[in-house]
């Protein structure tokens, strides 16, 4: 049975930092495109970053490009978001996700497992 599970969300002041972990468990996921979305209250579900189970290539949303991190250990299944900057527009829940394509995309319906989700608040 595949597991994803989040933790590391909290409540942060604007311009602070917050770590996010996904520990992933079921089967390797080392050749598995990783990844994170979130969705705000009221609002759609957002892609915020992959990295690819090949290469590691990484990609971004415009939103959050050159404030947040993701990457991975493979050893440990394990992915990682590291977000500074915070905003307050970068609270939401994020969902750690897995696609078993290696060079999954934005498009949401290409991820096949979900986490159940961290809550991640900014204030202001």
């Amino acid at each position: 049975q595949v597991q994803l599970v989040e933790s590391g969300g909290g409540l942060v002041q604007a311009g602070g930092s917050l770590r996010l972990s996904c520990a992933a468990s079921g089967r390797t996921f080392s050749q598995y495109s990783m990844g994170w979305f979130r969705q705000a209250p009221g609002k759609e579900r957002e892609f915020v970053t992959v990295i690819w189970g090949s290469g590691g290539s990484t990609v971004y949303a415009d939103s959050v490009k050159g404030r947040f991190t993701i990457s991975r250990d493979n050893a440990k299944n394990t992915v990682f978001l590291q977000m500074n900057s915070l905003k307050p527009e970068d609270t939401a829940v994020y969902y750690c996700v897995a696609s078993q394509s290696p060079y999954s995309g934005r498009d949401y319906k290409t991820y096949n497992y979900w986490g159940q989700g961290t809550q991640v608040t900014v204030s202001s």
